[in-house]
């Protein structure tokens, strides 16, 4: 055989190598999921990712027939979670439900690995939701205002917890220091779930929680809540005033949650994924589900969540830096 005629031969042969591969994936993403998927979630289980999480996860189980299943991998700020899922084959197997967090620490470590742009895909924005600021029933303040007199007077006593460094959460936190002058400390935990254990237990004083996670304490009695952090007032919780209505401006703060996959994870994964979501926004128990927790839905494409999250973390960046908040 020929130099040419070998050469001709190989390259055929690589045409149909690849040609077989192309239609592997393609059949193995027209039968996906054909297997469990894990959805990673980088807090601790009863925190607003893990509600939103498991409210997908239901959904996409029952559209997709097969199960989605939640894993908490609390700590680093959700760092840890982050860095597996990009490391995780880009076979729509291992999802990651991002939350603003991952947005906020691209600046807040400077030696973060990730870039939500370059190593990861964008699904789907599964839902957007105020903070609230909660006290324990202990501190004698009924409104911003007497909060703020109480720290000034208790810097001593007066801590703030947060579900972890970097969170919208904390970044609320150190906002309300600046635009107020206070001091107070902060205290991270791995989640929101056990922040407001030690809140209502008295270990800290007041947070910026999730809505979704701190409205059922309120609703129970456990906190009050004082106002939430978004221009206009939470249709869940009309008579709650908003932080400027309450003397602290410029306040808009809210967090966000949704679906990403690693980098090169196939678009037809993606687009059944994202079809599913949106079509679960239309059930009225989703609905139902979603008001309760204060949340709110709006369908979107893949691109349109990819825009989203480049402008977060563009939009974050300056707010992080002006806080003075830093972790190496």
């Amino acid at each position: 055989m020929s130099r040419r005629s070998a050469t001709a031969t190989l390259l055929t042969a690589g045409g149909i190598l690849a040609a077989l591969g192309a239609g592997t994936l393609a059949q193995a993403a027209a039968d996906y999921p054909s297997k469990p998927v894990r959805i990673v979630v980088g807090f601790s289980a009863g925190g607003t990712t893990d509600v939103v999480a498991r409210i997908l996860a239901k959904e996409l189980t029952q559209a997709l027939g097969q199960s989605f299943i939640v894993d908490n991998k609390p700590g680093g700020g959700s760092n840890i979670a982050t860095d597996q899922v990009m490391a995780a084959p880009a076979d729509g197997y291992t999802l990651l439900c991002v939350a603003v967090t991952s947005a906020i620490n691209q600046t807040l470590y400077p030696t973060a690995k990730f870039d939500l742009s370059r190593d990861f895909d964008a699904i789907v924005l599964g839902a957007k939701v105020p903070n609230i600021l909660v006290v324990n029933n202990n501190v004698p303040a009924r409104n911003v205002k007497e909060l703020i007199e109480w720290a000034r007077a208790n810097n001593d006593k007066a801590a703030y917890a947060s579900s972890g460094s970097g969170t919208s959460i904390h970044m609320a936190g150190e906002m309300f220091k600046v635009r107020t002058g206070l001091k107070t400390q902060h205290v991270p935990y791995k989640g929101s779930a056990p922040a407001l254990t030690d809140l209502i237990g008295g270990q800290v004083q007041f947070m910026f929680d999730n809505m979704p996670s701190a409205w059922p304490q309120v609703q129970g009695g456990k906190l009050r809540a004082l106002a939430v952090t978004t221009k206009t007032r939470s249709p869940s919780a009309p008579d709650i005033p908003t932080m400027e209505e309450s003397g602290v401006a410029p306040f808009d703060v809210s967090s966000w949650f949704g679906l990403i996959a690693p980098k090169g994870t196939p678009k037809e994964v993606i687009e059944k994924i994202n079809k599913a979501v949106n079509a679960a926004f239309d059930k009225p128990e989703v609905k139902e589900a979603y008001l309760k927790l204060g949340a709110v839905a709006e369908k979107n494409t893949p691109q349109q969540y990819s825009d989203f999250i480049k402008k977060e973390v563009s939009d974050w960046a300056p707010v992080v830096k002006a806080s003075g908040a830093r972790v190496d």
